[in-house]
């Protein structure tokens, strides 16, 4: 497992060919994807291990990627410790009771491993059929899941969740170190169980300031990466955000070994922010996946050549595949990346 390309260049090594896998690539646009999930609640899938297992598995067996990421939500452990809530289909996760007060952190308890016993179920199926292909763990970074509880679903402006930062700076650091509790412990079981990597998504934090992230997110999100590390420090830790290009830096501070880049920013810029001294993952336009093929082609030649100017470069889009995408296009990218060696570009 230490020589497979993703792992390698997540050490800031340079395989023969760029290590690829897709966000939200376990599901969104596969056809077998819908035919196994249908009749079945979103939150229910992710904790049927057997279940878990072939959704995972689909998109490996279909493209060839370098990496399987494991099918989850990032609200399924705040579920598992008992907050109300669910998925809406169109709308995304929707609490019961938003968070307001001291009192609401009351009712989130820490995340105990006993609490997910199908989650390590679920990894030890998933890693005995992989092989020598990475398991990659799934959380979501304590701020964005503060959005959620806060606003009480999705939200444009995260107005409620702002003021609360602003407003109640205690009760906003309690709230957000309960969620790193749950967080690390959540990937802590993934790792313990067989994951040879990890991604903290933090998908809304991109609303914040440089100094604000510093102060009020960086120490929850450093307090999940940390509990990775303090289990196995080898386990390479990936941490990404939309919108984060400002952010970049403070982000692999909080203890990444790489960075995820969206799609707005080319990866040599990237790199540069970050000192040449990290890994990057990206950074494809999930919109491109839509493009005719020599479109498509040059995009991801100019992606490669951008990448390979960072210490390590793994292939991803700059966010999540887009519903409606057709699947083929995902293996036209794998492909042509296939078809270019780093040495050629570099």
């Amino acid at each position: 497992m230490r020589d497979a390309p993703l792992l390698a260049a997540a050490r800031r090594e340079q395989p023969a060919v760029a290590p690829v896998w897709f966000m939200r690539q376990a599901g969104r646009s596969l056809p077998e994807y819908r035919r196994v999930r249908e009749g079945i609640a979103m939150l229910d899938s992710c904790r049927r291990p057997e279940l878990v297992t072939e959704i995972t598995l689909q998109p490996v067996r279909r493209y060839g990627v370098d990496a399987a990421i494991f099918f989850s939500d990032i609200v399924v452990p705040l579920k598992a410790v008992g907050v109300g809530l669910d998925i809406k289909p169109g709308i995304g996760p929707v609490i019961e009771q938003p968070f307001r007060t001291w009192a609401d952190l009351d009712r989130i308890p820490e995340l105990d491993p006993s609490m997910i016993p199908d989650i390590t179920e679920s990894v030890r199926l998933l890693t005995a059929e992989l092989g020598g292909t990475p398991l990659i763990g799934f959380a979501g970074a304590p701020f964005t899941l503060a959005s959620y509880l806060v606003e009480g679903g999705p939200s444009r402006d995260l107005a409620r969740t702002k003021a609360l930062m602003y407003a109640e700076p205690d009760l906003w650091r309690a709230l957000l170190d309960r969620l790193a509790q749950i967080s690390g412990a959540f990937l802590r079981v993934q790792v313990a169980a067989g994951a040879s990597a990890v991604q903290l998504f933090d998908s809304w934090v991109g609303a914040l300031p440089l100094a604000d992230y510093r102060s009020h997110v960086q120490p929850a999100s450093a307090a999940v990466l940390a509990a990775v590390k303090d289990l196995d420090p080898t386990v390479p830790r990936i941490h990404f955000g939309v919108q984060t290009g400002e952010l970049l830096p403070a982000m692999a501070e909080a203890g990444a070994d790489v960075v995820g880049v969206d799609f707005r920013l080319p990866l040599e810029e990237a790199s540069e922010r970050l000192g040449q001294r990290y890994a990057v993952q990206g950074n494809l336009d999930p919109a491109l996946l839509f493009a005719p093929h020599e479109v498509l082609r040059e995009r991801v030649r100019s992606t490669l050549l951008s990448g390979a100017l960072a210490p390590g470069h793994i292939f991803n889009l700059g966010h999540g595949v887009m519903p409606g995408t057709d699947p083929d296009a995902l293996k036209f990218v794998v492909d042509t990346i296939r078809s270019y060696k780093i040495a050629e570009y570099r």
